[in-house]
């Protein structure tokens, strides 16, 4: 007996179990004739993708053109696995003077602590992360892949 991989499709909950699971991603964006990838942590809540990274040029580059993919995996070997893509428009939060985007930006920093509690505070171990993106969970895929055993051949 031999195995052979199965490759399928993940249903919305188990999309939304496998984004419940990892904090850690990779986002691309592109600007022009260029794509870039980045690893970067996230949090899911709520129906939202909620990232956190420092100014640079990441931030310039999304200010233009924030169209954005996530990819986040989850790998136990070669044909035992799982990946979820996540694409939309990335939304940069202010904490802003409206009560709506103070709202949105409190949202965002409470499911980031539930992530690294000290966030934004004088604790925080990355304070550098000063920006906060919010990625609506609208157009989101999964695939994945199994090992069936097959019958050997005679």
């Amino acid at each position: 007996m031999s195995l052979r991989p199965v490759f399928g499709t993940l249903d919305r909950e188990q999309i939304d179990a496998l984004l419940a699971r990892h904090h850690v991603a990779r986002i691309a964006y592109a600007h022009r004739d260029r794509v870039d990838l980045e690893p970067i942590h996230i949090v899911c809540r709520d129906g939202w993708l909620y990232l956190r990274t420092q100014p640079g040029t990441k931030l310039a580059t999304l200010r233009h053109s924030p169209w954005v993919a996530v990819e986040i995996d989850e790998v136990h070997g070669l044909f035992e696995w799982a990946s979820v893509v996540v694409r939309g428009r990335l939304t940069l939060l202010e904490d802003g003077p409206h009560d709506d985007a103070r709202a949105r930006y409190a949202t965002a920093v409470a499911a980031l602590r539930t992530l690294v509690p000290a966030a934004f505070t004088p604790d925080d171990p990355t304070p550098d992360r000063t920006v906060i993106g919010a990625l609506y969970l609208d157009e989101v895929e999964g695939r994945r892949a199994t090992s069936a055993p097959t019958a050997a051949a005679s």
